[in-house]
């Protein structure tokens, strides 16, 4: 999945590349309203994550609020996404079994308090999520005009 999410990510940000900053902007009516927000508020999640997950730092972005305005610039968003896939795939070639079945215990803003889960459970979440928001920047991309590649596994290595 780490490496799905790294081969999803370069064909949204290519198709999205070849919108203008205002079409990137423009509020489109999902959740984070546009699609540079949307991806923003994506790569703010999986930074939180990797900061469960791995112990890495955790965005600067107080919260799912700040998430979607997290990095103003379309470069730095770029190279932040390219280089946080670079993290997920190299934290998810050391993942262990025993890791996977043991639990994890953070504070959630979003729930407001503390909660335990199984580690497989949070990285099936976590692959989800990446999923759940591409797919709606993907129908963003698509509505402004833009050309995203295939997108079923099996294409993957093709």
């Amino acid at each position: 999945m780490a490496r799905y999410n790294a081969w999803q990510n370069q064909s949204v940000y290519s198709a999205a590349e070849t919108l203008d900053d205002a079409a990137r902007r423009l509020d489109r009516g999902a959740f984070f309203g546009s699609i540079h927000a949307t991806l923003c508020h994506l790569l703010w999640a999986d930074l939180i994550w990797m900061s469960r997950f791995a112990g890495t730092p955790r965005p600067a972005a107080p919260g799912i609020e700040a998430s979607a305005s997290m990095i103003s610039g379309w470069n730095e968003l770029k190279r932040e996404r390219v280089q946080t896939d670079e993290l997920i795939l190299s934290w998810a070639s050391e993942v262990k079994q025993d890791w996977l079945a043991d639990e994890l215990t953070w504070r959630s803003g979003a729930a407001g308090r503390e909660v335990s889960k199984p580690c497989w459970q949070l990285v099936a979440h976590f692959f989800n999520h990446q999923t759940h928001h591409r797919g709606q920047v993907h129908a963003m991309l698509t509505a402004a005009g833009a050309r995203l590649d295939d997108t079923d596994l099996f294409y993957m290595d093709a």
